[in-house]
């Protein structure tokens, strides 16, 4: 990667090393979504097919996605999980497919699920991406130890069955920033040490709390950790125009350029070329104000 003036980084030179791969920060990250799920809340049963998804897989590397996160099951609000044998079978064969046909990619399982993590590793997983930070599997800690993939930790107040009813916070950064400070060093003192933050927006918070957060990000620097920010057509622009996720991809861009401005280290998008614009029109503002 082409070297660059320290003050015009997004980030720092950390990188993770995954196998023989190296996963670096040193620019802003692309996470391109894969719901293989029936009902998740924009794409769902878009890509329950091999050829769906593996065509979506193919589409989302060649517009610049650096990591294809693959999830099975539904987390927006008021959904319910599917058995855990029926998350494995799915994951299990999605991984399967996806190393077969592109090699060197970084594959993220999207799991709350010790089980379906340590299967993930087996199975050619590079990073585990947990929406509860540990909290809905007590094994999740013990099974990330042993595996040392880089690990995903989100805030979320709840489930997501329970998350938006009524979600309430002493300070809404504090609070998530103290979850971070326990969590990180519960990990760090497993050797846990690959590990990823994500303030969890619209999991367990209101309109309020997420532009709160959003506002606040480049406090999260302070944990020493990659951010990642999840913004992708959520409510907090769907609501708040009264609007579609289908028709909220140019408010995703500005949520996407708003997080980049306050320290985001990687994207998390269901639109991989647009995010990809998104990071350069942000790289080209940040090299124009420090000349």
């Amino acid at each position: 990667m082409e070297s660059r003036d320290k003050n015009t980084e997004f980030s720092d030179s950390r990188a993770f090393h995954i196998g023989d791969k190296i996963l670096s920060f040193q620019e802003p990250l692309i996470m391109g979504i894969l719901n293989i799920t029936e009902d998740s809340f924009f794409d769902g049963g878009k890509y329950l097919l091999p050829a769906q998804y593996l065509k979506q897989a193919e589409r989302m590397l060649e517009e610049g996605a650096h990591i294809i996160d693959v999830g099975a099951i539904s987390t927006r609000p008021g959904s319910v999980g599917i058995p855990e044998m029926e998350e494995m079978q799915r994951i299990s064969e999605v991984l399967s497919q996806l190393s077969r046909q592109f090699r060197d990619i970084f594959i993220s399982v999207d799991t709350y699920r010790s089980a379906v993590a340590r299967m993930a590793f087996n199975e050619g997983a590079s990073i585990i991406n947990d929406i509860s930070g540990g909290t809905m599997d007590g094994r999740m800690l013990e099974v990330i130890s042993e595996i040392r993939l880089p690990y995903v930790m989100m805030h979320m107040q709840g489930t997501p069955e329970t998350m938006q009813l009524q979600p309430s916070y002493n300070n809404v950064v504090e609070d998530v920033l103290d979850f971070f400070r326990t969590s990180l060093e519960k990990f760090n003192k497993s050797g846990v040490n690959q590990l990823i933050v994500d303030p969890g927006f619209g999991f367990g918070k209101t309109l309020e709390h997420n532009y709160i957060l959003l506002q606040q990000l480049n406090r999260f620097k302070a944990l020493g950790q990659p951010i990642l920010v999840g913004l992708s057509r959520k409510s907090m622009v769907c609501r708040l125009l009264d609007i579609k996720p289908q028709e909220a991809l140019h408010a995703t861009g500005v949520l996407n350029t708003l997080a980049l401005l306050n320290g985001a280290d990687i994207l998390r998008v269901h639109d991989v070329k647009e995010a990809s614009q998104v990071i350069k029109v942000v790289r080209s503002y940040k090299e124009v104000q420090s000349e």
